[in-house]
């Protein structure tokens, strides 16, 4: 493989072992080599700390902001013609709203945040890029608002050998706010109050417990009833069941100085509690059910799903699986509220609803999209609503009051993203919000409640300094988050409403919206 790509995409999948119809994009990804992140694991971005370091900051902390005072002021003297020496005063011209995935930036533009639009904003990478992550229930309690936070995370690595996989546990601790208001002190020296933060003992902390994992982690799930307990897809084409309880005891325990520094130990070698070898190729869906503890589904790129069923602490795995798919399945979901009802969506465009006590075919069989369907969510707190993303980088949304293989008809179609929707989940703490990532590099979040209001905006466009918005702007996109190179996966933070964690080919990011969620004051 070559190692010397600046900018890497991540394959999705490798070379299957049985015929099976396949999808360009798929065909795309395999080809694609994976560096090597920075050794320093679980450093921060733009920090020159020691290889066992973990201590992280806020993206843009400590940057050097001069070269907007370098620029020649072209800009400036366009908005302020009319204070100039002579002539006739030029109306100043109403701004414009920059869409990311439409009106595009040159490569040797670099992009700088807003510190208003965010509540949190923070960093971290992991030594090899990460595929898939997934939040850990804790004990903290439910609803919390007032920073600084913390949040427990499974993740799994994808490097260039398989035995330097590794499955890791991370504990994030002392997760501040980092907004500033557009009115704050500008001139505020950004290093002197990083420093403040770190000698009062504020500093974000990253604390990680791994243990070997051969093959690369396709996904990775934790258990919502059990946590500790995990279940991974390896590109090896094994499905595995892990008790992470002891790692989960260590990032807790383990203790840093004050500004945030601990050590990262080698991972460890631990047998999962189950290996099931029944599947026919490797694959990328994976769900546990949020009704019967235990229970579990996975599904492969040559088209079957397995059921898993709790058996006293180990599983029952049917070597007979679910088959309707006539492509890879990329993704499951179990119903939020019945216990014997789950959908798939596959590369053959299709999404399938199954009645476990059903297996030879699919209860319902929609064609969904005009592209491989690669991910799905179903709403927990409506449970008629489905979300779909496509290759093609359509998102849409499905009522299962309406869903039927005659006339599918979807609730919103949104087309904003350019590229591949690799991710997308409800929010769980409002029916109408979901987020999407997508290989356009971009992460959004939508409000499905909110409509275009023609009154509110001819009354918004009277005040000649606000942007006028494109038509083709959907009025349900609430925020994008960017900086991020090839996210993979986005996962929201059940017990902290609004955090949304991504993982991306460059590392993490913890993100709170300023207009997403509960008002953080």
């Amino acid at each position: 493989r070559k190692r010397d790509i600046a900018t890497p995409r991540i394959p999705r999948s490798r070379t299957p072992r049985v015929p099976h119809d396949r999808s360009s994009a798929r065909d795309r990804r395999e080809k694609t080599p994976m560096p090597r992140l920075p050794k320093r694991t679980g450093a921060a971005k733009g920090e020159d700390e020691d290889e066992d370091d973990v201590e992280y900051k806020a993206i843009g902390e400590g940057e050097d902001e001069s070269s907007d005072d370098d620029n020649d002021g072209d800009g400036d003297d366009a908005m302020d013609a009319d204070d100039g020496d002579a002539g006739g005063a030029q109306k100043p011209k109403r701004p414009e709203v920059w869409r990311p995935t439409a009106d595009g930036v040159d490569a040797d533009v670099e992009l700088e945040y807003d510190e208003s639009a965010y509540d949190c904003l923070h960093a971290f990478a992991h030594e090899w890029p990460c595929l898939s992550c997934d939040v850990m229930r804790d004990d903290l309690g439910a609803d919390r608002a007032m920073f600084p936070h913390e949040m427990m995370i499974i993740t799994g690595t994808q490097a260039d050998v398989a035995t330097k996989n590794a499955l890791s546990v991370m504990r994030v601790s002392r997760i501040k706010k980092t907004r500033r208001d557009a009115d704050a002190d500008e001139d505020m020296d950004a290093s002197e109050s990083d420093s403040d933060d770190d000698n009062s003992g504020s500093a974000p902390t990253l604390m990680v417990a791994s243990v070997v994992h051969h093959g690369c982690v396709n996904r990775v799930r934790a258990m919502p009833q059990r946590p500790s307990t995990c279940a991974t897809w390896s590109d090896s084409g094994h499905v595995m069941v892990w008790d992470l309880s002891a790692q989960v005891t260590k990032v807790m325990t383990t203790t840093s100085d004050e500004r945030g520094k601990g050590e990262i130990a080698a991972p460890t070698r631990v047998m999962p509690k189950q290996v099931f070898t029944g599947h026919k190729d490797e694959g990328y869906a994976l769900d546990w059910s949020p009704v019967i503890e235990g229970r579990l589904a996975s599904g492969d790129c040559a088209g079957g799903i397995h059921m898993w069923d709790p058996v006293a602490d180990k599983w029952s795995v049917d070597a007979t699986p679910f088959t309707g798919h006539q492509a890879a399945v990329e993704d499951i979901q179990w119903s939020p509220a019945e216990a014997n009802v789950f959908m798939s969506c596959s590369s053959d465009q299709t999404v399938c609803v199954w009645d476990t006590r059903q297996r030879a075919k699919p209860a319902l069989r929609v064609k969904t999209h005009d592209a491989d369907v690669n991910v799905m969510s179903w709403n927990a707190l409506a449970n008629c609503m489905v979300a779909t993303g496509a290759d093609d980088g359509t998102l849409r949304i499905w009522d299962l009051r309406n869903f039927n293989e005659s006339n599918p008809q979807f609730v919103a179609n949104f087309t904003f993203h350019r590229d591949a929707v690799t991710s997308v989940e409800w929010a769980p703490f409002d029916s109408a919000m979901l987020a999407s990532a997508s290989a356009d590099n971009t992460v959004c979040v939508w409000d499905l409640a909110v409509e275009r209001d023609a009154e509110e905006e001819a009354a918004a466009m009277a005040a000649k300094d606000n942007a006028l918005a494109p038509s083709d702007l959907p009025p349900q996109l609430m925020f994008v988050h960017q900086g991020l190179k090839d996210p993979k996966e986005i996962r929201w933070h059940k017990q902290i409403p609004g955090l949304l964690l991504s993982t991306a080919a460059d590392g993490f990011n913890i993100f709170k919206p300023y207009n997403v969620g509960p008002e953080v004051k």
